[in-house]
């Protein structure tokens, strides 16, 4: 698609990125002349609605948020079949790329990195948005050192429907949270544990986890403990570290419950040398002095030397117990390890599998070394090879090669489709959402034979089988009238035979320029072509002769409201005996014009005519006109 003007307003310039869900564009919005990046849901997906709901999701999250560390939207829309959102295009790097450029950050550029990261989460869980994928892929580092946090393609707004199949796996393995890892619902805190793996890879240059697949690098985030940073990176303070740690505990009870709390920690880290200043329920290590004993042989009386004798006969027994007990202590060491290992090697422990797809579960208990036996049912709130139940409940240790049987959901129960055939299209919707048929598509055709906004035909048919996923589309009539012949007739007249033949005038003028006096104001042209068959309320555009007069030009003077982006002039004509509106001029003021603006529009006919400014769709000047 290089070089393709999309929706006639975005040139496409160079692809600079692409993702499993979409192809990002660098583009010039031809309207302001700007850089922006073009997001295009990929075209293997556009009948995919799993797909086009997370493309509308991100559209949605980013709709809801402004904000500095945010990579803003600004435009969706469709052009043909490609979905598209615009964004803010930020010039610079990921700060992927910047930590594999440069290895290890220091300590200060990190936390003032992390604290971007958390203005951007703060922003966002305080309008209800989770991120769900905080990486270091997905935060963008500006030229100028700006921070943006990008993506929000699997975002989930708070009180959002059911996640999709496409959302089971949330988020990159080595930065998703350990609830995320056990397929539960990500909050706030999911982020924050996320953002500290960010700050750890930043710290020390590698990731806490990795491993040879996602499932090994998931149990990690579960079981494993990170390298200490102090090991990899030992000149970062500890404030530091154990802000980072408190962030990625696995326990979302005892992390950051906000990330407005993670960043003033952060701060306060940077600002101080010694964590106990921010951290004062440490414990400090006193050292007590000890007290020095003077033994001199030569002045020790005989008592004391048998008190001495007995001392070291003491120790010596004490020493040969501690030894004694510390070959016992490893010996049930040994084989209570031993017995653990083989325990974990023969037994496994069932995870939570309701919610997910039937084929990820399958593969879940596989490398577990367990069977799967799937069982079939319908339901009216899981999709279609979903698991609904388990025979073993979550966290119940059996042994490997056990079989586990799981209830799969057919989807919803079927049901025949009624006879809509006549019944008014209102009637019709109502009915079908009852049953639970929500995909409902109406298409208007020109019919006379029934009346307007009934239904002429219906797919699926009467008595087929439907549930409430099948796609219903339904044929409605728009009624039938033909198209009177207009031209010769002056707009006024156009006027009033369009609203006996049931049709509308297209508010959108065009002129013709004529050499003849008489001709002015008379319908020179018109679409459609006299005689059509047409439905009701059809919008006709006629062209009007226009003879150059003075009579027939005003200059209309407004002035423009004060914007940092382009203001949308509109300016409208209604004749005082119509109720038709006319546009006779429309443009769009830049920020940079002059706030005072005057334009020229043309009269059509000798009428006195109402004429309003709109400036962004709102009136803002209203007077009457008509020629002198």
């Amino acid at each position: 698609m290089k070089e393709k003007i999309l929706a006639d307003r975005y040139r496409l310039t160079e692809q600079i990125g692409m993702g499993g869900m979409a192809i990002v564009y660098r583009a010039v919005d031809l309207r302001t002349g700007h850089n922006v990046a073009v997001k295009v849901l990929r075209p293997e997906f556009n009948e995919d609605s799993e797909f086009i709901s997370r493309f509308q999701r991100e559209a949605e999250a980013a709709s809801k948020m402004t904000h500095h560390n945010i990579v803003n939207l600004l435009d969706v829309g469709m052009d043909g079949e490609n979905r598209y959102l615009v964004m803010e295009y930020v010039q610079g790097k990921t700060l992927k790329e910047v930590i594999q450029e440069r290895g290890k950050l220091s300590a200060p550029l990190a936390c003032q990195i992390a604290i971007r990261i958390l203005s951007a989460l703060e922003h966002a869980h305080r309008n209800g948005i989770v991120h769900r994928d905080i990486k270091p892929q997905n935060i963008l580092v500006h030229a100028d050192g700006h921070i943006k946090v990008a993506d929000f393609g699997i975002a989930r707004i708070a009180n959002s429907s059911t996640l999709t199949k496409g959302d089971n796996v949330m988020g990159s393995v080595h930065y998703f949270s350990p609830e995320q890892a056990r397929g539960e619902g990500a909050n706030a805190t999911s982020d924050i544990y996320s953002t500290g793996i960010v700050l750890y890879e930043m710290l020390t240059g590698r990731v806490p986890y990795d491993g040879d697949n996602p499932v090994a690098v998931a149990m990690q985030h579960l079981h494993a403990t990170p390298v200490p940073i102090q090991n990899l990176a030992p000149d970062v303070p500890p404030a530091v570290i154990r802000v980072c740690m408190k962030a990625m505990e696995k326990n979302p009870a005892m992390r950051y419950q906000t990330a407005r709390d993670m960043a003033s920690d952060l701060r306060a880290a940077l600002e101080i040398r010694d964590d106990r200043q921010m951290f004062p329920e440490r414990e400090l290590e006193v050292r007590q002095p000890q007290p020095k004993f003077y033994n001199d042989p030569k002045n020790l009386t005989d008592t004391g030397r048998n008190r001495s004798r007995q001392a070291i006969l003491k120790r010596r027994r004490m020493i040969i117990l501690t030894v004694l007990l510390g070959l016992a202590i490893a010996t049930g060491l040994f084989f209570g390890a031993r017995a653990i290992i083989t325990q974990l090697e023969t037994t496994a422990r069932i995870p939570e599998l309701v919610g997910d797809l039937y084929a990820e579960a399958e593969q879940t208990l596989k490398d577990l070394g367990l069977k799967c036996e799937p069982v079939y049912a319908t339901s009216e709130e899981y999709p279609v090879n979903t698991v609904i139940m388990q025979s073993n409940p979550a966290d119940t240790v059996v042994h490997k090669g056990d079989t586990v049987f799981l209830t799969v959901s057919s989807g919803p129960a079927a049901q025949d489709m009624p006879e809509l055939q006549k019944m008014s299209y209102q009637d019709a919707l109502t009915l079908l959402k009852t049953m639970g048929l929500n995909d409902i598509t109406k298409e208007r055709v020109v019919n006379g034979e029934y009346p307007v906004d009934a239904v002429v035909s219906q797919q699926p048919a009467a008595n087929e089988k439907v549930n409430k996923e099948t796609e219903v589309t339904l044929t409605v009539s728009g009624g039938e009238t033909i198209v009177p012949k207009l031209t010769g007739v002056t707009l006024k007249e156009a006027e009033e035979i369009l609203k006996q033949k049931g049709l509308k005038l297209n508010p959108q003028l065009n002129y013709v320029d004529t050499r003849k006096a008489k001709e002015h104001a008379y319908v020179a042209v018109q679409s459609p072509d006299p005689d059509v068959h047409v439905m009701l309320d059809t919008p006709v555009t006629i062209n009007l002769y226009r003879y150059p007069t003075d009579k027939s030009e005003m200059n209309i003077t407004m002035t423009v409201q004060n914007s940092k982006e382009n203001v949308n002039i509109r300016i409208t004509l209604q004749a005082l005996d119509s109720e038709n509106e006319i546009e006779a001029f429309s443009y769009e003021c830049p920020p940079d014009a002059a706030r005072t603006q005057t334009v020229k529009i043309n009269l059509p006919d000798e009428r006195t005519y109402v004429c309003r400014v709109y400036q962004n769709e709102e009136i803002t000047d209203t007077l009457e006109v008509g020629m002198q």
